[in-house]
């Protein structure tokens, strides 16, 4: 097989609140079943703050970025699903599609799966080299070439913006509550419009992103800073909500997601959880509130949100905005950090 072999940019952690472009080995093949992409656009997601600021400790070197797309360069020699010049998403986790969780429509629990990043090929790089690739990468059509920014969050945010609102079991014509405004939580507003929801509501404290929240079709937005908040919620759905979507991560919106869920109600959590220290089970208990939510499949949902996306019905482009170049990295970390940026793309090429 062949080996392609030499030095790419990427980006590296080094310390909380230092991250770097450097020159790393390599992005070659190194198993029949890999696929070596070139990045054309990345980003800076959420979560990757959380290893940023140091609460989830990393080691030096570790390789930054779980959100890239890009276009084919070459394959394993059993590679079948993608070939050169193929257009390409990768969902944030690598999957073999075979395992009996993938069977399921549950990627992150393959069995050989794995994240980008860390001790993996990270996605904020000039490549990546993708194993399984027959089970990972989902093609998309050239023509959308001039459209990445659209393509860009199949990635990772709208697919669990869509499993917060398939956890919440939001419905045609039900009452949605969003909990949090950064990406996740813009996408799960356009993921309870996308299935019907006739009222949502999204809770944030930045006017601009509840701004964008009623552009993506919520019908309502509050203030979280508000110390009366989870009293105005349950006031305006008179004692709660049926679907309440909580895309932050923290123990306050993971509280207040609980408390203003309606009695037989569900609550979709999708926000990585690195700061929840405990859950109100006998809330949940006593009200017959479901909590249910998780680690997104992305890969089982990437197929029919790429389709809206190709026809136009679904745009989620505007929560990318900030553009950086490749080099320009650290600089996009510090604009997530101070929340200057709702998310950030890398210009790759």
């Amino acid at each position: 097989m062949e080996i392609y072999d030499y030095g790419v940019r990427a980006a590296v952690y080094h310390a909380p609140y230092d991250v770097r472009v450097e020159t790393v080995p390599d992005a070659g093949l190194k198993d029949p079943t890999d696929a070596l992409v070139r990045v054309s656009r990345a980003a800076i997601c959420g979560s990757d703050l959380w290893f940023y600021r140091g609460v989830t400790k990393w080691e030096r070197g570790m390789r930054t970025g779980h959100e890239f797309i890009g276009v084919v360069e070459a394959v394993g020699a059993e590679v079948r699903s993608v070939k050169p010049g193929d257009h390409v998403i990768a969902p944030f986790a690598f999957s073999d599609g075979t395992c009996e969780f993938c069977q399921k429509g549950l990627h992150t629990s393959c069995l050989r799966g794995g994240y980008w990043g860390g001790h993996h090929d990270g996605g904020q790089a000039e490549a990546v080299n993708v194993p399984l690739a027959d089970g990972t990468l989902v093609p998309f059509p050239a023509e959308l070439s001039d459209r990445l920014a659209s393509v860009l969050p199949l990635t990772d945010v709208l697919p669990t913006g869509h499993h917060a609102a398939v956890r919440a079991a939001v419905r045609a014509g039900g009452t949605a509550v969003v909990v949090g405004d950064g990406a996740v939580g813009l996408c799960a507003v356009i993921a309870a419009r996308r299935i019907g929801a006739e009222r949502i509501i999204a809770i944030g404290h930045n006017p601009g992103r509840l701004e964008l929240a009623m552009r993506f079709g919520a019908t309502e937005t509050l203030n979280s800073h508000d110390d009366d908040i989870s009293d105005q919620v349950l006031e305006a759905t008179a004692g709660g909500a049926e679907h309440v979507l909580e895309a932050v991560g923290a123990q306050a919106s993971m509280d207040l997601a609980i408390k203003v869920a309606r009695p037989g109600g569900s609550v979709g959590f999708v926000g990585v959880p690195a700061q929840v220290k405990k859950v109100d089970l006998r809330s949940l208990f006593g009200r017959n509130v479901t909590l249910a939510g998780g680690v997104a499949p992305a890969r089982a949902y990437i197929p029919e949100l790429l389709s809206d996306v190709a026809s136009g019905k679904l745009d989620p482009s505007p929560v990318l905005n900030l553009t950086v170049p490749l080099d320009g990295v650290p600089d996009g970390y510090r604009a997530m950090d101070t929340r200057q940026a709702i998310k950030v793309m890398v210009e790759v090429s």
